[in-house]
């Protein structure tokens, strides 16, 4: 009898403390894989295409194939670019499937 009347005094739990318990750690994580993973990958895609608008003659490329290969012939209002992969074997490319553009005097990139 005397135990009952001690359960009834105790408080209410809140109904926001389940959801600011979990809210606040959840908000921060989105934040931190927003500025760890999602806007560096969204910045280097921007860069390549900017590098990709710009290819224009004389540039080394790199295809999705892994060929290297040099553009002979670009133009901006095409697709399409013309790639001598060696001493007369020329291929047109689309550029969508390049992966990286080298400037005439731009030295090879660092793996790291």
């Amino acid at each position: 009898m005397f135990t009952t009347s001690a359960f009834a005094q105790t408080a209410a739990a809140s109904p926001m403390d389940p959801l600011g318990g979990l809210l606040i750690p959840m908000l921060a994580m989105l934040a931190i894989f927003y500025f760890l993973l999602i806007r560096p990958q969204s910045q280097r895609a921007k860069q390549l295409r900017e590098r990709l608008n710009a290819v224009r003659r004389g540039d080394t490329v790199v295809t999705a194939g892994g060929m290297l290969g040099k553009v002979t012939k670009a133009s901006d209002t095409s697709d399409e670019i013309e790639v001598e992969l060696a001493d007369n074997l020329k291929v047109r490319i689309v550029k969508g499937t390049l992966l990286d553009v080298r400037a005439k005097g731009e030295p090879v990139k660092d793996a790291t």
